[in-house]
């Protein structure tokens, strides 16, 4: 009886820290569901900057850079899209505010100034991409998140080196 008391009361102390860790659709960590909301944002600002690359830039490399990013980000957000809903979280339908800003700063420029602002955000953009996977791929609580991070990882590493390879410009 002492026992069944002892395991009620410590079930009840620790019932706010579950709490916590959930946001009420199925039994998705509050890391695990920023990280699907911070991935997929990055991922539609990732799409759209490189349609914007492929019309404004001023170098093949940079059109080139934005056509890849188009495709394999466009992959990875429907790859991510369909793991998210499996676990009951709705994906943004845009980017977030952040990468709004980053957008317009972008549509304001063309040309050789365009290629060197592009390849800065790209730089930036993957730096903090490749830090938010490796945090997930580390201690993600959700198995299919964890393994999708892992597994995008190298593609994003990539995506850095060649980002960092880009036309500077003057």
């Amino acid at each position: 009886m002492q026992a069944a008391s002892l395991v009620v009361a410590f079930m009840l102390a620790c019932a706010p820290a579950w709490a916590a860790d959930t946001k009420g659709d199925g039994n998705v960590s509050s890391d695990d569901r920023d990280f699907v909301m911070e991935a997929a944002s990055g991922g539609m600002a990732e799409v759209q900057l490189g349609k914007l690359a492929q019309q404004r830039g001023e170098s093949e490399a940079v059109k080139k850079f934005g056509q890849r990013m188009v495709e394999d980000h466009g992959k990875s957000n429907a790859e991510l899209a369909a793991i998210a809903k499996k676990l009951g979280i709705d994906v943004p339908k845009q980017p977030g505010k952040k990468h709004e800003s980053a957008m317009k700063k972008l549509e304001g420029l063309k040309g050789e100034k365009f290629d060197q602002a592009y390849a800065e955000q790209m730089v930036k953009d993957h730096e903090a991409t490749i830090s938010l996977f490796e945090r997930e791929a580390k201690s993600g609580q959700a198995a299919e998140l964890k393994s999708f991070a892992e597994k995008s990882l190298p593609a994003l590493q990539e995506h850095l080196k060649m980002a960092k390879a880009l036309p500077r410009g003057k």
